[in-house]
């Protein structure tokens, strides 16, 4: 699940037909789905939105466990939060565990553009019983451009880029979004919304849909493990 559960985010229109007004925002103040691989439940991710004066803050949480015959085999966590100024993102921070391995990545805008520090801990195995396991951190500090995006799924905005920024690893992420029409998109109250799908290839890997308000409403992507990892809208 590596660049996908990232993975993972969108306000400018595309030639696909989404009809979003400019300046409006499609959300209230909670998006919620519940997260599926082949069919079994698996967690959660979930957004909420506040409005502190002029800025926008948006704190994403992303919560999976995969078991095997009553194990569980593979956890995820993933906690950010964002703070954004109209379009220009001016701070993140974003704790992530992937099974033991962690991430933690700090982004702020300065006078020269969005100012990346991140950390990678990875945990290694003791050689025998009697040595110590070790986490050896990995560090960086780079500037991205001011107008990068996040991979913050709920943006719309980010079908027009080609180079978005990982929420997870602090990274740029390479990708083509190819708009691929009009589906009817299932929520889990059974009801049908209209939307347009985006496929994703790439750096991420993976689609996403959004309605004509520019909600995002569904996800689907493949795991490491060839299954599929399904996101359904709770409304």
């Amino acid at each position: 699940m590596r660049r996908q559960i990232t993975a993972g985010v969108f306000f400018v229109l595309a030639a696909s037909g989404a009809t979003a007004s400019a300046g409006e925002f499609p959300y209230g103040s909670t998006l919620a789905f519940k997260v599926y691989r082949g069919g079994t439940e698996i967690g959660q991710h979930t957004v909420t939105f506040r409005n502190d004066g002029t800025r926008r803050l948006a704190k994403t949480s992303v919560q999976l466990a995969v078991k095997a015959l009553g194990i569980t085999a593979f956890r995820y966590s993933h906690e950010a939060r964002e703070v954004w100024d109209g379009e220009a993102l001016q701070q993140l921070e974003s704790h992530t565990d992937e099974n033991g391995k962690k991430y933690d990545v700090h982004i702020h805008r300065d006078g020269q553009g969005l100012v990346v520090d991140r950390e990678v801990k990875s945990l290694m195995l003791a050689a025998s019983a009697s040595d110590q396991a070790l986490v050896l951190p990995e560090k960086a500090h780079e500037v991205q451009p001011p107008t990068m995006l996040p991979t913050s799924n709920w943006n719309f905005e980010q079908v027009t880029q080609r180079v978005l920024l990982n929420t997870q690893y602090g990274t740029p992420s390479h990708t083509t979004i190819t708009p691929m029409g009009r589906e009817l998109v299932k929520t889990a109250s059974g009801a049908t919304i209209e939307a347009t799908r985006y496929h994703y290839t790439g750096d991420l890997r993976m689609d996403q849909w959004f309605d004509a308000k520019g909600r995002w409403v569904r996800a689907a992507f493949p795991a490491f493990d060839g299954s599929i990892i399904e996101y359904v809208l709770q409304e």
